[in-house]
């Protein structure tokens, strides 16, 4: 076996490798083979790969999903990857969970129509957002150089495959009913689709201005688009972060999200989430996040471009840049709010003496913390 193979062993301890293996799995998972020594007892697996994962194929474009039938322990939200082609369309089509979603690259048309009448329509782009309130009908179409985009849904057993599509409504409704609604004839209704169309292809759609429908009750009050890459970061020492959530993206009342980049050789500190569970999505880079589950229990995991890390509420936890360019990856939130404890602010706002004493070091250490309150 080449020396660069990794191997079970921890100094004096472990053993030979042994057969059956999947040594790439294990190169980028090594502290899954050789945990380190402060990992102990129970936790449940909090990594799971959209490289795993089973993808749909359509003429137009892709998609795949995860959610807690692959990742148990992610009970709050669900993720789906999703690639249009040039003027591809994801159907019209409504949900009973709320929509979230990232633009990894390219552009698409995004519209919607709520409980009004009151419509919108809009362009986004590479790190643009969006999101859409449970049960509002929405489409999604790509332009001229197609779309590739995350959507999180806050619900963990949500399911793409299962939404409301306007086809399927159509085809299993009877023809002579939509004629009386529609004051159709059948003749014209001679070509309705049979069943769901989902994906399918489409021309590249005119400029903004042309696609605009005039709505008798306006446009809907709160925009559903939010431009995350054109926020000011947030900058510390190891990297930036850019957070959105209800107080600077009005619409979106039920999720939140940072967007995290770390620089190679540096950490997101040691922290907790104290009022909800938090699902990642790793977009760029390698990074390693131990998590701490109280009563002694704690787990390391590898992840790298793709992969959907999961720490449910109150876990302690970090994340490590273990490479050589920017770890970049969202952090998503069941929560109008994003909220988290730095255990280094934490421990600088309470009194120093109870510090030192409770894990036996000098006060002086303690009194050296930086405050970001001061």
């Amino acid at each position: 076996m080449a020396n660069s193979d990794p191997e079970p062993r921890r100094g004096d301890q472990g053993s030979a490798p042994f057969a059956g293996r999947n040594v790439e799995l294990e190169r980028q998972n090594p502290d899954l083979l050789v945990p380190p020594t402060t990992d102990s007892r129970l936790v449940p697996n909090l990594k799971f790969s959209f490289s795993q994962a089973h993808t749909r194929v359509e003429k137009g474009g892709w998609t795949r999903e995860v959610t807690s039938r692959d990742l148990p322990v992610a009970s709050q939200l669900a993720g789906v990857q999703f690639g249009l082609e040039p003027g591809a369309y994801r159907e019209i089509h409504w949900h009973q969970q709320s929509e979230w979603a990232y633009m990894l690259s390219g552009s698409c048309r995004i519209s919607a129509v709520d409980h009004e009448g009151r419509n919108f329509i809009e362009d986004v782009k590479a790190g643009d957002l969006w999101f859409f309130p449970q049960g509002v009908p929405h489409n999604i179409q790509a332009l001229e150089d197609g779309a590739q985009f995350l959507l999180v849904f806050d619900d963990g057993a949500f399911s793409e495959n299962n939404t409301f599509l306007l086809s399927d409504f159509f085809a299993h409704t009877p023809r002579h009913v939509l004629a009386k609604n529609f004051g159709w004839t059948l003749e014209q209704m001679e070509n309705l689709p049979e069943r769901e169309k989902y994906i399918f292809q489409g021309d590249v759609p005119p400029p903004l201005q042309q696609d605009r429908v005039v709505s008798p009750t306006g446009d809907i009050p709160r925009s559903f688009k939010h431009r995350m890459l054109a926020q000011t970061p947030q900058r510390f020492r190891g990297g930036t972060v850019r957070i959105t959530d209800s107080t600077n993206f009005a619409a979106s009342v039920t999720t939140s999200a940072a967007l995290v980049e770390v620089e190679p050789g540096g950490m997101r500190e040691l922290h907790w989430h104290p009022t909800t569970d938090e699902w990642q999505y790793y977009i760029s880079g390698t990074g390693r996040m131990g998590v701490f589950a109280a009563q002694a229990a704690a787990r390391t995991f590898d992840f790298q471009a793709g992969d959907v890390g999961y720490v449910p509420f109150a876990y302690g936890h970090y994340i490590e840049n273990t490479g050589d360019e920017p770890l970049v990856f969202l952090e998503m939130f069941r929560h109008p709010r994003f909220e988290d404890i730095s255990v280094m602010q934490w421990m600088a706002n309470t009194p120093h003496e109870v510090i030192a004493d409770t894990i036996n070091v000098q006060k002086s250490i303690v009194d050296s913390l930086p405050n970001p309150n001061r």
